[in-house]
């Protein structure tokens, strides 16, 4: 771990909802939500912090959403408005680095290690970024400062809305020893509750593993639990990383053990895949549909086909290929598009989570 990076992770707090508040100062203090309709088989892309309150997610289909909170008021999605906002965040950021490693139109990765900018101070420097933005954009963004890439963003999530987190180099095993494992990327409900039957609850208990035996339980991601346990991560923060692919995955709580019923997870997975193309700006890019499919012994396979209007059914076809391969229960599905980019168009990549595991 290089102690002399200087690593900052910016996100937007509620940024759709943020910036439909800033324009409509009436919806700041109601439970509100940007997304599609509820008559349809909408999804919410965010909701602010009142909606929160009741249970209400991003991801969550509108009409769920409504029963949990009656009251909700929904706004329509409006891309041209956001990517605005998000060019000009972006050249705030520019301000101090141009290492520069946009995850989604609201959230990215900076290096600061070489800016000079308020003497190289990393922590000053994500205190001017979010005045700046607050000032000039009228929404708030929370930080995370530390050394790598992994801390950082666990921090930034630390205080939200509207916070900054610091953790120092020599602050970090003490910070991360007591963190849940669900702070790990890649580990979500399923997996949490699988690594608690297990005995590993928080960061130090799989510190105490024999980490050839993650290795062997888990793949190749026993590897990353250990290194992220230990707060490692040697990942660069690169400006050109662009995004190949749009998806969605979701684990189940219990293996699915019929072609049917994991046939019947697909619209859900499509209404989700739907939201992100659109987030994402993709829609007029895409070149491949695909499934992956994960079965219960860990083992996975990935089925494509080219078609850039890729429908309900294509996606069935898919489907049944991939779970055809091997006569086991499924523990994981998702539903993704590769995309096509010509050499003018750039879309940056998006670590998209997972929407449980």
């Amino acid at each position: 771990m290089d102690a002399k990076r200087k690593i900052v992770h910016v996100d937007a707090d509620c940024f759709y909802a943020a910036i439909e508040m800033r324009d409509q100062p009436r919806l700041r203090d109601i439970p509100f939500a940007v997304g599609g309709r509820p008559d349809g088989r909408g999804v919410l892309t965010t909701c602010n912090y009142p909606a929160r309150a009741f249970g209400v997610r991003s991801a969550m289909p509108t009409r769920h959403a409504l029963r949990l909170c009656p009251q909700l008021e929904v706004g329509p999605v409006n891309m041209p408005k956001y990517r605005d906002v998000s060019r000009a965040m972006h050249s705030i950021f520019r301000r101090y680095t141009d290492l520069i490693e946009p995850l989604s139109l609201d959230e990215a990765y900076l290096d600061v290690s070489e800016a000079s900018a308020h003497s190289g101070s990393a922590t000053r420097i994500a205190q001017a970024i979010r005045s700046a933005v607050a000032d000039e954009l009228g929404i708030t963004v929370s930080a995370g400062v530390s050394c790598n890439k992994f801390i950082a963003k666990v921090a930034s999530d630390w205080r939200k809305p509207d916070g900054l987190t610091v953790v120092a180099p020599d602050a970090i095993d003490d910070f991360v020893a007591e963190l849940g494992v669900g702070h790990i990327p890649g580990v979500g409900r399923v997996t949490a509750e699988k690594l608690a039957r297990i005995g590993m609850v928080s960061c130090r208990d799989i510190r105490g593993q024999d980490p050839l035996a993650l290795v062997r339980r888990f793949g190749k991601f026993g590897h990353t639990l250990w290194e992220r346990a230990h707060g490692r991560d040697d990942r660069v923060v690169n400006p050109n990383r662009l995004r190949k692919s749009v998806s969605v995955e979701r684990t189940f709580p219990e293996d699915l053990s019929t072609p049917d019923t994991c046939l019947a997870q697909l619209p859900q997975l499509m209404d989700l895949l739907d939201a992100r193309i659109t987030r994402a700006d993709a829609a007029g890019h895409i070149h491949k549909a695909f499934v992956k499919v994960k079965f219960n012994d860990f083992s996975s396979t990935t089925v494509e086909q080219v078609s850039a209007l890729p429908s309900e059914a294509d996606y069935r076809q898919l489907l049944l290929s991939g779970i055809g391969r091997k006569p086991l229960p499924v523990r994981l599905l998702g539903v993704g598009v590769r995309l096509h980019l010509p050499n003018d168009r750039q879309l940056q990549l998006s670590i998209e989570p997972p929407l449980a595991s």
